[in-house]
């Protein structure tokens, strides 16, 4: 519709608004109403730019990594409501993207064919005095510097780390260093 009234617009000078009306099939009050709400439209226009510019800075100031809603908080934070819904619409009319963060994978990837571990402290996890049950597990943490992996064995009696391993792999290694 407004491809036809930029058209009508247009060749007003040449033809009259209502021929152009009737042969393109568009009712004249659709016409002056989209006429009239030109300057809204520029109004609208101006309002996203300046948006953009404040999004913007946000964006670089957080090193291109926040995407809308991190933008959306930082925006609520400055005392500027804006709607969620806008700000992503200017943001992906403008090309502005944050960072997404990847998929979690998997360390372990079980043998379908091994049987289960025996549980050796039968589902209790109380300990009549220190030493007698240790538990251990081993994570992995995202650092700036790459995976760190963190085994640990917990006293199950005073719920105290009594030994911790770290190394930048998987694997397990008899000469890794272990820290009591």
């Amino acid at each position: 519709m407004s491809e036809l009234c930029r058209f009508i617009h247009a060749e007003k000078a040449n033809y009259p608004i209502v021929l152009l009306c009737r042969m393109l099939h568009v009712a004249r009050s659709s016409y002056y109403a989209w006429r009239e709400g030109e300057a809204a439209r520029h109004a609208r226009q101006d309002a996203d730019d300046a948006l953009e510019h404040e999004i913007t800075v946000l964006h670089v100031a957080s090193r291109r990594t926040y995407g809308v809603p991190r933008i959306h908080a930082e925006l609520r934070c400055l005392g500027r409501r804006v709607n969620r819904k806008r700000i992503a619409r200017v943001m992906r009319e403008r090309d502005i993207r944050g960072v997404t963060r990847r998929k979690r994978r998997s360390l372990t990837r079980p043998d379908k064919k091994a049987k289960p571990a025996p549980d050796l402290i039968g589902r209790d996890f109380q300990a009549e005095r220190p030493g007698i049950k240790l538990v251990g597990d081993i994570t992995c943490l995202p650092t700036a510097e790459g995976w760190l992996y963190l085994a640990c064995w917990l006293d199950l009696s005073t719920r105290e780390v009594v030994g911790y391993a770290m190394a930048d792999h998987h694997r397990s290694e008899a000469d890794d260093e272990v820290v009591l």
